[in-house]
């Protein structure tokens, strides 16, 4: 049997069909399986990893404020989150505004149904799942930086505005389609758009705030439950590979070598921070390799679709080393409160990982014609990546410091004094995580 087009070409009825997108059933088992692994990042894995590093007296505080963003910003990624960065309507009408944001087409999902594929031949509600994840993690991440420090109404308000106002313009940047993505930056799973995001607002914040009434030559106590920090990075760590092996959207090789880079990547941060934590202080210690492990699961998460082993081993090395630098080194001389080092990882381990991403992509990943870096001989695509991350660091700067004030000046951020003392716990929640 045969089709006729008004040219009289016959088409036949299988060629018709093959032109038709069907539903792809691997694909979308594993987005929903790395949908479930990213959530697991935030609660319970970024809540317990968080959790265990701040004293007993706030481990509640820092339990809720990641409780409350799952709700929270979930809501407003359905609601117009997932318009403003993937929706289309802006740039299908040569609108100047679809570098900035994608337009309103897509509010509350509108048009989307269970038949509405994209890439990968998935679902698009499960695409819009699986990014609301991201959108989740991003403001929970900046939380390490202002801990046992802010108000939970202050917190709460200023995460929805940081969220609307700067992760969803980052994110239609980088990946919907925005003026980063058309200039060719690569940011395969979140680099600038979650970590270096966030880490910069990090540290914007905790100056901003200044430092724990007893935070004095460069530490805060000491972690209360470091069983509690191991557990939280277990669940980070498997949570990652939905992370970044998700992000290719298809259970393919490109997944498998995401998967690889990703775990190799992380044990080898790891393991390097924990040797130079037994070098200079003659002990290894849990809470070393645990933030060494982080640092390398920031670091390899924009190259992980474009880089093979040898990248991965290095990136994993460097972030490790310069990112320990920053924390025993440079935040003690420089006596800024980041409380549990978000800027110092998420956010120095992103600005490597983007940059780096443009030393080691390599077309043996990317494909033939695909990107690959200056190790490679293109050192066009390395300047890509800087000014990439310049244009990141430079936004986020700006739009936190502006935000900080206007949440400050209306509903205030920073808790009195008496009750940064006695803690959060009690007086923000009136609940306490340990009744003896």
């Amino acid at each position: 049997m045969a089709i006729f087009a008004q040219d009289t070409t016959a088409i036949t009825m299988e060629e018709v069909t093959a032109e038709i997108p069907t539903l792809d059933s691997g694909n979308t088992a594993w987005l929903i399986v790395a949908t479930i692994l990213v959530m697991l990042m935030t609660i319970p894995g970024l809540a317990l990893f968080y959790g265990g590093l701040v004293r007993r007296k706030n481990v509640l505080s820092i339990v809720m404020q990641c409780s409350i963003l799952v709700g929270v910003i979930t809501i407003l990624w359905i609601a117009f989150g997932y318009s403003w960065v993937f929706g289309t309507a802006f740039m299908e009408s040569n609108s100047p505004w679809g570098a900035i944001i994608g337009g309103f087409d897509k509010v509350f999902l509108n048009g989307l149904t269970i038949n509405t594929l994209t890439a990968g031949n998935i679902p698009e509600i499960l695409f819009a799942l699986f990014q609301c994840m991201f959108a989740i993690i991003t403001p929970a991440l900046i939380i390490g930086a202002f801990a046992e420090r802010v108000k939970f109404t202050g917190f709460l308000f200023f995460s929805i505005l940081w969220t609307i106002l700067v992760y969803n313009p980052m994110a239609h940047w980088v990946w919907g389609g925005g003026w980063l993505q058309q200039m060719g930056a690569i940011d395969f799973a979140g680099g600038t758009v979650v970590h270096i995001n966030a880490g910069i607002s990090a540290l914007i914040m905790c100056l901003l705030l200044g430092p724990r009434e007893d935070y004095k030559n460069g530490r805060s106590g000491e972690p209360h439950n470091v069983v509690f920090v191991f557990i939280g990075t277990a669940f980070l760590w498997l949570g990652w590979f939905g992370f970044n092996a998700g992000s290719g959207l298809a259970a393919d090789g490109l997944a498998a070598n995401a998967f690889l880079v990703t775990h190799l990547a992380t044990s080898v941060a790891a393991v390097v921070w924990m040797s130079i934590d037994w070098l200079l202080h003659k002990k290894p210690t849990t809470v070393g390799f645990c933030t060494g492990a982080v640092a390398g699961l920031v670091a390899i998460t924009p190259a992980a679709g474009t880089v093979d082993v040898l990248g991965a081993f290095f990136i994993g090395a460097i972030s490790s080393l310069v990112c320990f630098m920053m924390v025993a080194y440079i935040k003690p001389k420089l006596k800024y409160d980041d409380s549990l080092d978000a800027f110092g990882v998420h956010g120095i381990g992103g600005i490597v990982g983007s940059i780096l991403t443009g030393v080691f992509a390599t077309q043996a990943i990317s494909g033939e014609g695909g990107v690959q870096g200056a190790l490679y001989g293109d050192w066009n695509q390395l300047w890509i990546q800087v000014i990439a991350t310049v244009a990141s660091v430079a936004f986020s700067a700006i739009m936190t410091f502006i935000l900080f004030f206007i949440v400050d000046k209306t509903i205030g951020i920073r808790v009195a004094p008496r009750v940064e003392e006695e803690g959060l716990d009690i007086y923000e929640h009136g609940e306490s995580a340990y009744n003896y």
